[in-house]
């Protein structure tokens, strides 16, 4: 098994042991089992999905850092929400907020902010509908 940390800037969201760890990373999909070897990756906003007393469990990250050594996998992310935690009307309304300022052509939006919540949101929708 996989002893897992997840850490959030407010604190550690949970601990929990798990028999894999499915990430999106910079550089493409990973699957980490037990005795992987040691690895750091780079997340993207993405889904987290693990395999907890015999269930999968889904999560929506939004990008992070996954260090993985001797069993051990700490996981920093920006923000997390299991599945059963997002409110799918509230990544709806962020996903129409977000779709509307990048719709506006307006010089004074952030296009890459505006960008990136989309980006959340959708991940969150999609989580709920796995």
């Amino acid at each position: 098994m996989i002893k897992t940390k997840i850490v959030t800037p407010e604190g550690v969201y949970r601990e929990f042991e798990t028999a894999i760890l499915n990430v999106r990373s910079t550089d493409g999909q990973r699957g980490i089992l037990p005795n992987h070897m040691p690895t750091v990756l780079m997340l993207e906003i993405s889904r987290l999905e693990t395999k907890e007393e015999g269930k999968k469990k889904q999560y929506a990250i939004a990008g992070g850092m996954l260090y993985f050594e001797n069993n051990v996998a700490t996981i920093l992310v920006d923000s997390i929400e299991s599945q059963e935690e997002i409110d799918e009307q509230r990544a709806l309304a962020a996903k129409s907020r977000a779709e509307e300022r990048l719709n506006r052509k307006d010089p004074n939006v952030d296009i890459r902010r505006a960008e990136i919540a989309l980006h959340k949101a959708i991940n969150r929708i999609n989580v709920v509908h796995y």
